[in-house]
């Protein structure tokens, strides 16, 4: 039994890179790294490493996570510019007794001394679409409503399970901004005895409801992955909607240590990828919520060109 499940579309080739790895016993968390890893160097997603849409300052700001299920090991950064791949950072830190969760400059000199590759994280793709916005919107910039952050969660052959996380967050977003992707417990949980869960959506209002922890907890109460997402998000929806009229985007996915997993959303056609040892190759998942339910089908061959040519950058 192996399973990894991740969000958004964007991580349909990186699924496929770490099924082959988990089918010839690969450990969760080398299949998960190496899978968020490609998704970072892949220049044309535009939420996520190198093509990473810059702050209000023009600078590409970084948050990343990893943890691993077997002894709850955590390792985070966040606001870190000019390395290549912060999910490897993340996973380094995790490594160590103390200093689990590094930001700005304290991450950046961590992975100076141990020889991450420093890389110029702004691609031109990145630079001409920061310089439209600004003529946009000359008197008054306004953050991205993207917020397409690449989570995962991953189970290997021997039941152990980790989970992964990466974003340049909210694009325009004020300097320093950290969202809820490297934040233990909202963006991210995960404990090989139950399970995990990673989110992605509006940062602010995800770390409202601890919701990633919330999701295993639920598991662990002995709720279905689907359950406990659907309970989760919904709870958590009507409850920022009750108490301050609005919730923003919020979506998850889950997985439980026997490879059964779920998905809940709160936005119009969220996607997300699932490989398992019953059905190895990626499929593409469309989830839309519909009276506090979650409706799941299966992406067609349309959809994913749609969805590929609209985050494909600027020309």
């Amino acid at each position: 039994m192996w399973g990894i499940i991740a969000t958004w579309s964007m991580s349909l080739d990186s699924l496929n890179t770490a099924g082959r790895e988990l089918i010839f016993d690969s450990t969760a968390s080398d299949a998960v790294v190496t899978a968020v890893k490609q998704v970072e160097d892949f220049p044309f997603y535009k939420s996520v490493g190198y093509g990473g849409l810059p702050n209000e300052e023009k600078e590409v700001e970084l948050d990343a996570a990893y943890m691993d299920g077997d002894n709850l090991s955590i390792g985070a950064v966040g606001g870190i510019k000019d390395f290549a791949n912060p999910v490897m950072i993340a996973r380094e830190l995790s490594r160590k007794k103390v200093n689990n969760f590094l930001v700005g400059s304290g991450a950046e000199k961590f992975a100076s001394a141990h020889e991450f590759q420093r890389k110029n994280m702004l691609t031109k793709k990145a630079k001409k679409l920061y310089e439209q916005k600004i003529k946009e919107n000359a008197k008054k910039l306004t953050p991205y409503a993207g917020h397409d952050t690449v989570g995962m969660v991953c189970l290997d052959k021997t039941g152990s399970m980790a989970t992964a996380t990466s974003t340049s967050g909210l694009f325009m977003k004020k300097a320093g901004r950290i969202g809820d992707s490297p934040i233990p417990g909202s963006g991210f949980y995960v404990d090989s005895q139950i399970g995990g869960a990673t989110a992605t959506g509006l940062g602010e209002d995800i770390m409202k409801g601890c919701l990633s922890f919330e999701i295993v907890r639920l598991m662990k109460e002995g709720k279905s992955p689907q359950e406990s997402c659907n309970q989760a998000v919904f709870q958590l929806n009507e409850q920022l909607k009750k108490l301050r009229t609005e919730a923003g985007d919020i979506s998850v996915v889950a997985m439980d240590k026997d490879g059964h997993w779920g998905c809940a959303t709160n936005i119009k056609d969220f996607s997300f990828v699932v490989a398992t040892a019953e059905n190895p190759t990626p499929t593409v998942y469309i989830a839309n919520s519909h009276n506090m339910e979650t409706e799941i089908k299966v992406a067609s061959k349309q959809w994913l060109t749609n969805y590929f040519a609209e985050r494909g950058g600027v020309n």
